[in-house]
This record gives structure tokens, sequence and C-alpha cells, in this order.
């Protein structure tokens, strides 16, 4: 309980800071006269937007209605005052990296150098690849319960798990969508769907470590289990979009129920004699150290990989990893329940 009260205090803190130091570059009157400049001429120094030739529906600020902008740019809901702030960002950094000044956020945001129209292309990447991995291990997972172990006399598989494990599978994939969709284009809409779809697999994920560790098989025990954690994510996701999109809250909401899973999964671990305990252990160390990189925030190098952008790195391999747990404690349960049956 004190650790976990020590990785919420450190996460409050460093939400704190991060507001302090949120609009930085923002409250930059150079910046500022920048981009006023810019909404009028369309320029900054050489770079002109294209954005500034339409209104935000797309329509031609001068001209015919059939000379729109193209679908394909007005899907990333780019417009005149985005991209000059971008380009006023990337004029304001570098006249400040000149003078030896560190890099400061923009309306919350690090100063990320965009690749034909992506916010943060390394982080889209990594998602991408987090759900390539996830998809992976789903699929490996479902072959090997439906085609390599043995089923029950009424054709259900003796894991007990598989289909929360399904379930899992599919709150995971639906997460790593959405953060591949938000590193794209950073909007109300796409935030949103972030960090609900984030919160929801983190829920979900402390309700399959509840059960697992506690070898919860019956059915009402398990909806009388899942019932309050199930009602407190709901509620918490109804608050995000429908209140107030808390940053500082949503941290400590999340950062606490992966510490409280982490900390079930190793606890376990520790007193198991399951033969796959140290893939538990690797999954639990790797976890606790890449959630520090959520903690620590630090501006991209060279405008491309922040400590978001390692977390996603660090994730990758060690969801191959617990899939491959995931996998062993399928046999080792059919094993274990057959022997029984004998």
């Amino acid at each position: 309980m004190a650790l976990c009260r020590l990785f919420l205090f450190l996460a409050a803190l460093s939400s704190i800071f991060g507001l302090l130091h949120a609009s930085a570059g923002d409250a930059d009157p150079i910046y500022s006269a920048c981009v006023d400049q810019c909404e009028k001429t369309g320029c900054v120094g050489d770079e002109c937007s294209q954005h500034c030739n339409f209104t935000s529906g797309g329509v031609p600020v001068d001209g015919p209605w059939y000379l729109q902008e193209p679908l394909y740019l007005r899907w990333k809901q780019w417009d005149c005052l985005s991209d000059c702030r971008y380009h006023c960002m990337l004029a304001r950094e570098k006249e400040r990296k000149k003078v030896g000044l560190k890099p400061v956020k923009y309306h919350g945001k690090w100063p990320f150098q965009r690749v034909n129209g992506i916010q943060e292309p390394v982080s889209v990447a990594l998602s991408a690849l987090n759900l390539a991995m996830q998809f992976h291990g789903w699929v490996s997972f479902f072959i090997f319960v439906n085609y390599k172990l043995p089923f029950r006399p009424n054709r259900k598989p003796f894991y007990e798990y598989t289909g929360l494990w399904h379930i899992y599978a599919i709150f995971a994939m639906n997460s790593w969508f959405w953060s591949v969709v938000f590193h794209s284009r950073d909007v109300d809409l796409t935030e949103k769907l972030d960090y609900s779809s984030a919160v929801a697999l983190l829920g979900f994920s402390l309700i399959l470590a509840v059960l697992r560790v506690f070898s919860v098989t019956g059915e009402a025990a398990r909806v009388m289990v899942s019932a309050p954690l199930v009602a407190f994510v709901t509620t918490h996701i109804l608050y995000l979009n429908c209140y107030q999109l808390d940053y500082g809250l949503n941290m400590k909401v999340c950062l606490g129920m992966g510490i409280l899973q982490l900390i079930l999964w190793a606890v376990w671990a520790g007193v198991t004699r399951h033969p796959s305990r140290w893939k538990l252990w690797v999954v639990v160390i790797g976890g606790a150290l890449a959630a520090l990189l959520e903690i620590y925030d630090f501006p991209p190098y060279r405008g491309f990989v922040d400590a978001h952008a390692l977390w996603h790195a660090t994730t990758i391999p060690l969801t191959f990893l617990w899939w491959s747990f995931v996998r062993d404690d399928s046999e080792f349960r059919t094993t274990t329940l057959i022997k029984k049956a004998k």
C-alpha cells in the first residue's frame, strides 16, 4: 500500500509540474505575435501554409466551391491556425536553441516534427507495432487453446480463463488502435477515444488479474468481484468524456490501477509454483520500469522521440512475453485439471 501511495504521489507531483510548464511556449509574446502575423499572411519566413487559403470546412477563401481542399488532406483537420502554430513553434524553437535555451511545451505539447501531416510519427509507428504484437499474441493463444490443447467432453476448453483473455485482446487491440489515431492527429475526439480506451484496458486488466490470482472461476463470484471495478471504470470514463478531461486525475487513476495489478501479479509469482513464473517477474519488473517513463517527461530527441515514445517501445517485447505466459498458463491449468479428473 505504501508503494502504491508513493507512485500516486510521484504521479501527482509530475502532473503539477507539467501543468506549470504546459503553456510556457504559447505564453511567449514572440510566438504569439508570429501566430497572429501568420494568420494574416499565411507564411512564417519561407514556410507558407496552404490551409490558410481555405476555411475550416475546406472551402477556398477566394475561389469557386469545386476547388475545395481534397478529403485526404481535410480528414486530419489541419487548418490555418494549427499550421501557423506549428511553423511558429519550429521557428521559435530554432531561435531558442541558438541562444542555448531548452525546448518548452506549446499548448501542452512538446515541439514534435511532423511527417506527412502525422504529429508524432515515432509514437504512431510504435503504437502500430504494439497493435500487431497484441494481434499476434491473441491469434497464437486462440490457435494454441483450440487446436493444441484437449477439450472437455462438452467441447469446451479446460482453461477457465479462455473467454476473459479473448476479451482482454479486444480491449488491448482497441486501445492501441486509438493510440495510433491519436498520435497521428491530436484533436478533442481522438484524445478522448485514446484516453477512454486506455482506461478501459487497464480496468479490465485489473479485473483479470484479480480473477486469475485468486482463482475465481464461479460465474456468480466473478460478477461480484467485477461489478465494483466495472462501475468505477465506467464512471471515470464518463467523467472524462462528459464533464472534464482532467489529465492529473486520469494519470492517478491509470497509475493506481496499473501499479495495483503489477503488485498482484508480483505477489502471486512469488508464492505460486507456476512453471512460467519467471516470465511474470520479467513483465512485472519491466512494466514497473516502463511506468517511470510515463512519470519522467522530457523533450523529444531531434523532435521525434520523447519519454512516451520510449514507453511504447518497451511494451513491444513485454507484450510478446506476456502472451507467451498466457499460453503457458493455459497449458499448465489444462494439465492440472486433467490430472485432477483422473
